[in-house]
């Protein structure tokens, strides 16, 4: 069989969110075929089928915005969780 998943990450060395960056990877059968990360503010593709859907989720406006809104919704929310625990 094969296997997709994905792996959200926050990677941070404050609580500041300019310190944040957010990143959402896809892999299909353990090889990253696509990326979205905060500091880039889009996806990169790194596979043929990777590049084909990052440049149709790149033309899509709703779906950038719900991505780039991660970092603030997910990772500042949580990072005072994870940040007291070092």
């Amino acid at each position: 069989g094969f296997m997709e998943y994905y792996v959200w990450r926050c990677d941070f060395n404050s609580t500041e969110l300019k310190d944040i960056e957010f990143t959402l990877s896809l892999y299909y059968n353990k090889i990253e075929y696509a990326r979205f990360s905060s500091s880039v503010g889009e996806y990169v593709g790194f596979t043929k089928f990777g590049v084909h859907n990052a440049d149709i989720w790149n033309k899509d406006p709703a779906i950038l915005a719900q991505w780039r809104a991660e970092k603030e919704t997910y990772c500042q929310h949580n990072i005072g969780i994870w940040y007291s625990g070092f």
